[in-house]
């Protein structure tokens, strides 16, 4: 069975998320701790986010991280959990992640294990050809 809730939800709140696996994600990676959020994920799991092709394994999702989401904030706003199967949920979340130079709108599509580790996430930018043009780094 899939793991029950823990402490973190007494201590964390995120309107809509119920799930640990999920919690801890967006706690740690406002956080800037990316090995924790990586370390949610299985052995080979795998991130794919915008714009990039999958990103297999923790020490590639940790990597990726340290390079590409340094003071990001990630705002979960709601979220719609779906059984997959006998061992797999999906849970996909709607919300809002900020950096320095952009706010934009994201759906995160997240598939855990029946151990609660983080099969496959995938990062969606909610957004307008014409908002999305304008997110590109000079």
């Amino acid at each position: 069975m899939f793991p029950t809730h823990t402490s973190v939800e007494e201590e964390f709140k995120i309107a809509g998320i119920t799930e640990p696996t999920i919690l801890h994600y967006f706690i740690t990676l406002n956080a800037g701790e990316f090995e924790k959020t990586a370390a949610l994920f299985a052995v080979d799991g795998v991130l794919r986010p915008p714009f990039e092709g999958d990103i297999v394994g923790q020490n590639a999702i940790t990597q990726y991280l340290q390079q590409e989401a340094q003071n990001i904030k990630a705002e979960a706003h709601k979220s719609i959990i779906e059984t997959l199967g006998p061992e797999q949920i999906q849970v996909q979340v709607i919300g809002k992640a900020q950096t320095s130079w952009c706010a934009v709108n994201v759906h995160w599509q997240f598939i855990l294990n029946q151990q609660g580790q983080i099969l496959y996430t995938k990062i969606k930018l909610i957004a307008s050809p014409q908002e999305l043009l304008s997110l590109r780094r000079c």
